[in-house]
């Protein structure tokens, strides 16, 4: 039940269409993040106006609260949430590989030996204890795909090892090969559940696997193909370990979309948000996108333009009667000035994390479909060419 069409390609941009059980997802997308259930600030309502296709929910959280058994008991993520679009449950990783640099208190050690780190990863499964009660949590790749069997979200991910951005090679390929094993098992497990959940009259999920490894270019090159291989419905990648240089993130994107340019596929780039950055990766052979930067960077006054970020709370926007973007069409910049928005940052009006939380998933969501038309033109160079010859014009 699931097929990526491919409609059209333009150098290494390809527009296409992923079919899934709840809606045919027009590609590229950049997909809002539900991460506990809920986009901050922004209503299903609003979802729906600004045509997203699809969002992201976040698993490790779903998982502590309110559990995937309540939600099953629910009937899935989407009665749940009262959403009837497609889901997808992101990778687990990036909140083990984060939440292990939160150290807990040597006073609220009881047991002798305890680690002070809140994970622990073996070759066969990963511990760690929750950041809410310091409860213990096992979790193995059979594990992981139950639980998100559980929450009967469209796409799932293999559980796997975002390595630490400054991992030796050494560290970085034990890393590899323990992610491209927990692949394996992944799809093993998520096979059995899927033909269980069809005998019972659901919906099968689509597996993506996740292409790593940090800076390394052999190690990307080697995950690359190995995860290629693996015939599943479509791929992510991890871009890159959260803090590297952004030059080291063109570079390694490059080397991967080399390598899988050829696969028709959907090719998911997580956690990636910035307009530059869907330009770019549209550009290298990417499909699908999310991050919760544009909703972060909103509720503290920075709004995307197609002139640069702006910093609504600057003394320049006092009296500005002009609109946030000109070139944008959402209700924020079709509705309210600069200096109407501003007034809100300043009396701390609740509402303005509304309207620029709005504002800057719409811009991202309508800057993936403008460059969807452009490929299906043939006319990706010129569209990023005059996004760059905008872009940063206005100072923030």
């Amino acid at each position: 039940m699931f097929w990526f069409d491919l409609i059209a390609v333009d150098k290494k941009a390809k527009a296409g269409v992923f079919h899934t059980s709840h809606w045919s997802i027009e590609t590229p997308i950049f997909m809002p993040v539900w991460t506990k259930a809920t986009v901050k600030w922004i209503t299903r309502e609003d979802l729906d106006s600004m045509w997203a296709q699809i969002i992201l929910n976040n698993t490790y959280h779903l998982y502590l609260r309110p559990g995937d058994e309540i939600v099953k008991w629910f009937w899935g993520v989407h009665k749940f949430q009262n959403y009837d679009k497609p889901i997808l449950t992101d990778s687990w990783w990036f909140q083990v590989f984060s939440l292990g640099n939160i150290k807990r208190p040597v006073s609220d050690l009881k047991e002798t030996g305890l680690e002070k780190s809140l994970v622990k990863i073996t070759e066969d499964w990963v511990h760690f204890r929750s950041y809410i009660d310091w409860s213990k949590h096992f979790f193995t790749p059979e594990r992981v795909m139950d639980i998100e069997s559980n929450l009967w979200a469209d796409i799932i991910m293999a559980f796997d090892e975002c390595a630490p951005w400054d991992s030796t090679h050494e560290y970085a390929k034990k890393a590899m090969i323990r992610t491209h094993n927990w692949a394996v098992r992944s799809k093993w497990q998520w096979e059995k559940n899927n033909i269980t959940r069809l005998e019972q009259g659901l919906y099968p999920q689509a597996l993506f696997p996740i292409i790593q490894w940090v800076i390394y270019d052999d190690l990307r090159i080697e995950s690359t193909n190995f995860i290629k291989n693996l015939d599943l419905p479509g791929i992510a990648i991890w871009g890159l370990s959260v803090w590297e240089k952004k030059e080291d993130m063109y570079r390694i994107l490059d080397i991967v979309s080399d390598t899988l340019w050829v696969i028709e596929k959907p090719v998911y780039l997580m956690w990636v948000g910035t307009p530059e950055d869907l330009i770019e990766w549209i550009y290298r052979w990417v499909d699908m996108f999310d991050c919760v930067l544009p909703t972060r960077v909103g509720r503290h006054g920075l709004a995307f333009s197609s002139f640069g970020n702006v910093k609504i709370k600057n003394e320049k926007y006092k009296l500005s009667q002009e609109k946030l973007d000109p070139n944008c069409d959402c209700k924020v910049c079709r509705d309210y000035t600069l200096w109407y928005l501003r007034h809100l940052i300043l009396e701390n009006e609740i509402l303005w994390m509304h309207l620029l939380s709005y504002h800057n998933l719409y811009f991202l969501i309508n800057l993936a479909k403008k460059a969807r038309i452009a490929i299906i033109e043939w006319k990706y160079e010129e569209f990023r060419k005059e996004f760059y010859k905008n872009y940063n014009k206005k100072e923030a």
